[in-house]
């Protein structure tokens, strides 16, 4: 008879205090090294290199940067995957932000990375899979941070990616078919205490890259002879604010365009002005929606002024939709490291957005904020002060997670496979964004996310 579940707890977490100082050498020389999405290349070897030290089974190079490892249990069995991205963001202001690029670790990817390391330094120092059935995937995943975006888009037209987000392309390459649940971590910005929080709602959306075209003539000499691009982008962001009444509370849009190119110099009369914006909301019917009616103001724009316009609608991210139970587990674990009184399950709706949405679409999947930062995230004061509890005490508690759902030959993550309803079906997913985005002017109706009641 093996050991009951606190021993096999106890004896991970052991593990990991072993390897505190290691894993927190991790998440500081991440922090010093940042780079931004599709470039995570430092780090994609540092951390493809510690798989190998820990003899793990290892790809590379997925979705350009990305790296997986695996950690075989004692038999067939529920697959978890622990997901810790690599991507920084950019913050020019911020002290230490690579002078060159901006890039810096102000949401504190370089911790979730820390901290997967150390649930797979602990898993596999330990030996517990050895009791325990079924496989941890552990996925460094690449660009979560939805930046520069020309950047991406020109990786797509060279086929080298087709989605901008990073796990959207693990689930695009299959590396989500065979996982069966996911957990994952992320910094608390403006918690300095041992705090955290589990679940929550966010956000899904859609990007948007718009050219308006007009037609240069001098500004001053004889500007009827010309085309007015940029009146054509304000008349088109004035419809977009003339449409705000009509999204519902209930569904949290949010659209927060800017105008990233007004004109060539300004005594000629704006030809080329170029403008991105998300269009972000609760649920991807609401969503597309109101995708639907920005589309149409700004069409309307070029329209008024007899200029063009070129919309090109870019996959964002699915809204959130973490499993209740799975989140009652992390709320347990981390209680039992930092105190009840310390954790709370999050029953608020955020209009933030991250690809984790994509996966908790499809898997069931938690997610808990942790403290022991100050400042804002995607802050110039965003900065890790408490290391253990931003390294060390997340791996522990997604280290014991897993001991619960894979304890009893996988007793409670059967369960939890077994009650969960995915909203999109992995076989449907590429398709579904697709879909979306090449039927800019469909109905809300006709583009909604297949589910399987």
């Amino acid at each position: 008879m093996g050991r009951d579940r606190k021993a096999l707890k106890d004896t991970v977490c052991k593990a990991i205090d072993d390897r505190r100082h290691e894993i927190s050498d991790i998440g500081e020389d991440i922090w010093r090294n940042p780079e931004l999405g599709f470039k995570e290349f430092r780090t994609s070897n540092l951390i493809a290199k510690k798989f190998e030290d820990l003899g793990l089974s290892c790809e590379k190079n997925i979705a350009l940067t990305g790296v997986i490892g695996r950690l075989k249990g004692k038999g067939d069995g529920p697959a978890i995957a622990v997901i810790g991205e690599m991507d920084a963001l950019v913050c020019y202001d911020h002290p230490d932000a690579n002078p060159s690029t901006g890039a810096v670790h102000a949401c504190g990817h370089n911790a979730q990375a820390a901290g997967m390391m150390g649930v797979a330094m602990g898993l596999a120092d330990s030996g517990i899979m050895k009791e325990l059935p079924g496989e941890i995937i552990f996925m460094a995943v690449p660009a979560e941070e939805y930046v520069e975006i020309e950047y991406r888009l020109s990786l797509r037209r060279k086929g080298e990616i087709e989605f901008l987000g990073g796990k959207q392309e693990f689930i695009r390459l299959e590396r989500f078919d065979d996982v069966d649940l996911a957990i994952t971590d992320h910094s608390k910005g403006e918690t300095t205490e041992r705090k955290a929080t589990v679940g929550g709602g966010l956000n899904g959306f859609i990007g948007k890259m718009i050219q308006y075209r007009g037609r240069e003539a001098h500004a001053g000499g004889s500007p009827e002879q010309g085309i007015n691009a940029l009146n054509a982008a304000l008349l088109g962001l004035m419809g977009i604010y003339a449409q705000r009444e009509t999204f519902k509370d209930d569904d949290h849009i949010r659209v927060h365009p800017i105008i990233t190119k007004g004109g060539e110099m300004v005594n000629i009369v704006p030809a080329d002005v170029r403008m991105e914006t998300y269009v972000r909301g609760k649920t991807m019917e609401a969503i597309v929606d109101a995708n639907v009616k920005v589309n149409r103001a700004l069409k309307a724009g070029a329209d008024a002024v007899g200029a063009t316009v070129n919309i090109e609608d870019v996959p964002g991210y699915l809204p959130t939709a973490f499993d209740p139970e799975m989140d009652s587990l992390f709320v347990e674990n981390l209680a039992a490291l930092i105190g009840r009184e310390n954790v709370a399950l999050d029953l608020i709706h955020r209009t933030g957005s991250s690809d984790i949405g994509d996966v908790s679409c499809m898997v069931p999947t938690t997610s808990a904020h942790v403290g022991g930062v100050r400042g804002g995230g995607h802050s110039k004061d965003f900065k890790i002060v408490d290391p253990e509890m931003e390294y060390v005490i997340p791996a522990k508690a997604m280290a014991m997670v897993i001991v619960d759902l894979l304890f009893d030959e996988g007793a409670t993550a059967k369960k939890v496979m077994s009650t969960f309803k995915p909203r999109v079906l992995k076989e449907d997913y590429v398709d579904i964004w697709r879909k979306i985005m090449g039927a800019e002017s469909s109905s809300s109706h006709d583009l909604a996310v297949s589910r399987r009641e």
